[in-house]
């Protein structure tokens, strides 16, 4: 019977994997794996990165992920990629024109999915159902669908539909809401002092609507009306409570990236504290290799409860649904009015 895996997500430092990090991966074996600029030149290299990656673990479809949004998240840059809209684009559209809206959301979701599926990627962390507000940090401004809930969960249904009939899995975050934080955390742990009825009313709803999604990631972010002490990525309380409860959310949880500066404490804490406050997997992004092996000390293997969400949540790929990717380009360039 072979090891289980860990309950982790983790990066790599360049655009080939070095002989500490195959040794690593091999060792710890986590459930999956994420991509950032710093890894990507060109497309027969990205295949060659998720090929090693996935060879260190045994498995030809482990979870590779990558923030490939549009706008100005996107790990997959032009001149090689073509260059997607944010999420605000659809919004604008949908105003004036919902049902197109809905249409390019979808079309654009199957692109998108189109380009990683070309490169071995089958997780895509996207879409964002956080509900900006006035006055709010711009760290989510235009990569949210508008601000108005309804139109957020309409748009990001049709995108989350995209993903999977392109065979890559959405990731809807930041759960339950990074809406309201008046700071990035990145940089700062951002805390929101709206009542529970107001964050039920508006944050809440979009991710509730939507608990469909195979997997979510937290929001580093303090909600004080629900647990004034902790994050949610670390909040036993608002995980149960919230997520899995009021949300009804079952699918994988992972956390956002543990070295973010709005967590605090060492990073073998951050994994530990995550790991007990609910979430399945732990993410961590930079390919710090220090950091990975101190995170590492705190990985529980993935059984029970999180193995069966884990596996719920690949169950959802298969291969990808007919779709015509030059008349795709064409109707999405002609309902948003831009040339293909």
């Amino acid at each position: 019977m072979s090891t289980p895996r860990s309950r982790a997500i983790f990066g790599c430092a360049g655009t080939e994997l070095t002989a500490e990090e195959r040794d690593f991966f091999r060792d710890t074996r986590p459930w999956g794996f994420i991509l950032f600029g710093r890894n990507i030149e060109e497309p027969e290299q990205i295949r060659r990165l998720v090929r090693a990656l996935r060879e260190t673990v045994n498995d030809p479809s482990a979870p590779v992920l990558i923030d490939q949004e549009g706008g100005r998240v996107a790990r997959l840059k032009p001149p090689q990629w073509k260059e997607r809209p944010p999420a605000q684009r659809f919004a604008d559209l949908h105003a004036a024109a919902p049902e197109e809206a809905r249409e390019a959301a979808y079309l654009n979701a199957r692109l998108i999915a189109r380009d990683l599926t070309d490169l071995g990627i089958n997780v895509d962390c996207l879409p964002v159902l956080d509900v900006p507000v006035e006055g709010a940090h711009d760290i989510i401004g235009d990569r949210a669908y508008g601000r108005d809930p309804s139109v957020i969960i309409d748009l990001a249904r049709t995108v989350i539909e995209g993903m999977i009939d392109g065979s890559v899995l959405p990731v809807m975050k930041h759960i339950p809401g990074h809406g309201r934080a008046a700071a990035d955390s990145h940089l700062s742990l951002p805390r929101v002092s709206a009542t529970a009825e107001e964050l039920s009313a508006s944050d809440f709803v979009t991710f509730r609507s939507l608990n469909n999604c195979p997997l979510a990631m937290t929001a580093h972010v303090v909600y004080e009306a629900i647990d004034a002490q902790r994050p949610a990525t670390t909040s036993p309380k608002l995980i149960r409570d919230v997520i899995r409860g009021e949300m009804g959310f079952e699918g994988l949880l992972m956390s956002d990236d543990l070295s973010m500066a709005a967590l605090s404490g060492s990073l073998d804490h951050r994994a530990k504290a995550s790991l007990f406050a609910g979430c399945d997997v732990v993410l961590h992004c930079n390919g710090n290799l220090a950091e990975m092996r101190e995170i590492s000390t705190e990985l529980k293997p993935l059984e029970d409860i999180h193995l069966k969400r884990a596996e719920a949540a690949l169950a959802h790929l298969s291969a990808p649904a007919e779709f015509d990717i030059q008349a795709g380009e064409a109707r999405l360039a002609a309902l948003l009015g831009t040339r293909s």
